[in-house]
């Protein structure tokens, strides 16, 4: 298969030269990193690591993401992995994420951060507290069950087309997971570790992130199983 990873990044000139590197190559064929407006060099420390880079002005997770999915369009790989730039994720177990894909048992594959071995102080109160909320709302009102909405995820190229993802920030990660329980994606948790990230976090290092994030999460739940 071919396996592309997309890392979203807004001033992460610190965390990515340690997450390229652990960037398993093979099976990844390439890396699209997508510069959402940073202010220091992690464009250019993307490129000296091997990455392609692509620019997203506007701010915003999904923005970002959106930009580097159009990138890849001209040659799509099979399976696209999105992977953070902070160095909070562990590049080295995308293999765990993949190998259900490759398997044929799983068309999407999140990592679960609170079902694997996580480090202290690795995941704000905020974070866990929000991810249960989330999570209780997808198994009442979509009827699936996740522990997690962990951004370090694995979906095949076709599926991912069939989702029609739109959000362009906070919301990426639960409508990735609201519209694959509304299409009947095959989708599975894998246990993955994570660790304190370098550098502070945009979202839950601050209490107007973590609202915002929390609001816009809610919205989506309610706004798609209305629709």
């Amino acid at each position: 298969m071919q396996i592309d990873v997309v890392i979203p990044a807004l001033d992460e000139e610190l965390a990515l030269p340690r997450v390229l590197r652990e960037v398993p190559r093979p099976p990844v064929r390439r890396v699209v990193v997508a510069d959402n407006g940073s202010t220091d060099a992690t464009a250019e420390v993307a490129r000296s690591h091997g990455a392609e880079v692509v620019v997203e002005p506007e701010r915003g997770y999904g923005a970002a993401c959106l930009r580097a999915l159009a990138h890849l369009t001209a040659d799509p790989p099979d399976v696209v992995v999105f992977l953070d730039g902070d160095y909070s994720d562990h590049p080295a177990e995308l293999p765990l994420l993949v190998g259900p894909i490759s398997s044929g048992h799983a068309d999407l594959v999140i990592g679960s951060r609170a079902r694997g071995r996580r480090e202290r102080g690795a995941l704000s109160p905020q974070q866990q507290v929000g991810n249960a909320i989330a999570c209780h709302a997808l198994r009442v009102l979509y009827g699936v069950r996740y522990t997690d909405l962990g951004p370090f995820r694995a979906i095949r190229w076709d599926t991912l087309q069939t989702l029609d993802m739109r959000d362009r920030n906070f919301g990426w990660t639960v409508e990735m997971q609201i519209k694959a329980a509304q299409r009947g994606v095959r989708a599975i948790e894998v246990p993955v570790s994570y660790r304190p990230r370098i550098g502070v976090s945009k979202v839950s290092g601050t209490l107007r992130g973590s609202v915002s994030a929390g609001v816009k999460i809610l919205w989506l739940l309610g706004r798609y199983a209305w629709s």
